[in-house]
């Protein structure tokens, strides 16, 4: 496995040197900043990324002050008990993707988002994860949250602005290549690998995972 500065070097070298390479990158934010964001955020976020899984994200995407408004601004107590009058009224709306398994989990998640202020706030239990542990966050969001497996929950954790690294198809290739994995991770032993090697690397760079990931990804 090459130590994180050569991997950085091959990225540099595809976009235009050191300098323009950091210029791409950003920095996750604070537990304090992601501690500070609304519940009713980080349900518009999860929810934005649920929906967005198979489908076209321009289309979501466009229809976005339409999901606010039809969810009473992703209000978590509103959402999580939202009776069947409610639901079936969704079903009809146009203003969202009339998908209701999709629907079903904004209820669960917001369910779930409660759950969490029991144990200290959505913030401080996401943003307050430790890095080293990411794809301990994962499976968690997975087997708590509702359509939170996979890809989902990471462009979630992301989106909100939280350390996340995304095993996208340059980032996988990238894990291939150094031979921490041999295909897409997806069982727990390949995802202990995977996070093995970012935790190597944020060692040797002083990175976060958010940076690291990038870098992996311009790295082809």
């Amino acid at each position: 496995m090459h130590h994180f500065d050569e991997i950085y070097t091959m990225a540099a070298n595809r976009h235009d040197g050191p300098d323009a390479l950091q210029a791409k990158l950003s920095k996750p934010k604070s537990v304090a900043e992601l501690t500070a964001l609304p519940d009713d955020r980080w349900l518009s976020i999860v929810t934005k990324c649920v929906f967005q899984a198979g489908f076209n994200w321009k289309v979501i995407e466009n229809k976005w002050d339409g999901f606010e408004a039809a969810f009473d601004g992703f209000d978590v107590g509103r959402c999580a008990f939202m009776d069947d009058e409610k639901f079936d009224a969704l079903l009809q709306d146009t203003r969202i993707v009339r998908n209701g398994t999709k629907i079903a989990a904004v209820r669960d998640n917001a369910a779930f988002l409660l759950e969490l202020r029991q144990e200290g706030g959505v913030g401080k239990v996401l943003g307050g994860w430790s890095s080293t542990d990411y794809v301990g966050l994962l499976a968690m969001l997975g087997k708590r949250g509702s359509r939170l497996g996979g890809a989902s929950a990471q462009y979630a954790m992301r989106f909100a602005g939280r350390d996340s690294f995304i095993l996208s198809r340059d980032v996988t290739a990238r894990l291939i290549a150094e031979g921490v994995v041999d295909k897409a991770p997806s069982s727990k032993k390949a995802m202990a690998a995977v996070q093995d090697a970012f935790n190597t690397w944020m060692d040797q760079s002083g990175r976060s995972l958010t940076e690291i990931s990038r870098v992996l990804a311009m790295s082809l």
